[in-house]
């Protein structure tokens, strides 16, 4: 103050700087203490959940100081059940702690759904409706019929199954198809570098049944098995070669890229050698 009345003898001027120094002084600990309260720039990247249990979860959270939350449940028939599935926010995701981390995760049971009436209409339709309700084309067993890739039966476990009958979400229906009266064959598909589901659905568009389904040692966890391509199939891929319906396609995965570039090359080489 005696610093200020030697060089400022007006009493009001002086008063309005100390009040402008005492709301500087305020704002600069006000700032200060917000930024201690909320942990100003402390932001971390949020750990990748997906494929741990809730417990396996929590450990790692309590750690970071987060918070969680399971909002959902899915059911994903080739996944652990309780396992997380997603996650929000999503690994690496820059979050401050006590931030709530929300999960969705594989439920323990399979949801139930009734079954529809296939019975009737075309393998396509069939496939469609089946779709719609969460059920899968199983096997297809074909028989001497005039009405030609027509269901004539729908099967669940090797019993005929009555529509509205209550079964597991995610299964797999087998269907009795008329032939035509005839032999009949089709089209040997080119799987080759398709993913699981993809490759499936072909299959079964070409009037054929799923065989064994192998993953190579590249393939360690879910999250590979969802990226895994075909890189062999058996019976292999030919222009002219034709198989009878419903015989078995076997496939092979894999998510090493050295096996599917080696494949991919060898496929273009003997193309243009043609």
């Amino acid at each position: 103050m005696k610093f200020l009345k030697d060089r400022i003898p007006n009493i009001f001027l002086r008063n309005i700087i100390l009040a402008i120094a005492l709301l500087i002084l305020l704002f600069i600990i006000i700032s200060f203490g917000l930024k201690i309260y909320t942990h100003h720039g402390q932001a971390y990247s949020v750990p990748d959940f997906k494929g741990l249990t809730i417990p396996e979860a929590k450990q790692i959270i309590e750690d970071k100081g987060y918070r969680y939350q399971v909002i959902d449940s899915v059911f994903i028939n080739d996944m652990k059940r309780g396992v997380i599935v997603d996650q929000n926010p999503p690994a690496d995701f820059k979050v401050k702690t006590n931030r709530t981390i929300f999960f969705t995760i594989n439920a323990f049971t399979k949801p139930k759904v009734e079954m529809p009436n296939i019975v009737g209409v075309s393998l396509r339709q069939a496939k469609t409706i089946l779709e719609t309700r969460g059920l899968f084309v199983g096997k297809l067993l074909y028989v001497a019929d005039f009405a030609k890739n027509n269901v004539l039966k729908q099967k669940y476990e090797g019993s005929e199954i009555q529509t509205n009958t209550l079964v597991d979400k995610g299964s797999f229906i087998d269907v009795v198809i008329g032939n035509g009266l005839s032999s009949q064959s089709t089209y040997v598909p080119d799987l080759f570098l398709h993913e699981k589901n993809k490759a499936l659905q072909e299959i079964t568009n070409h009037y054929l049944n799923i065989g064994a389904v192998i993953y190579d040692e590249s393939v360690k966890d879910f999250k590979d098995s969802l990226n895994a391509a075909v890189f062999k199939q058996h019976p292999t891929y030919s222009e002219k070669k034709r198989i009878r319906l419903g015989s078995f396609i076997d496939i092979w995965l894999t998510v090493d890229s050295t096996k599917l570039f080696t494949d991919t090359l060898l496929i273009q080489t003997n193309y243009f050698d043609e």
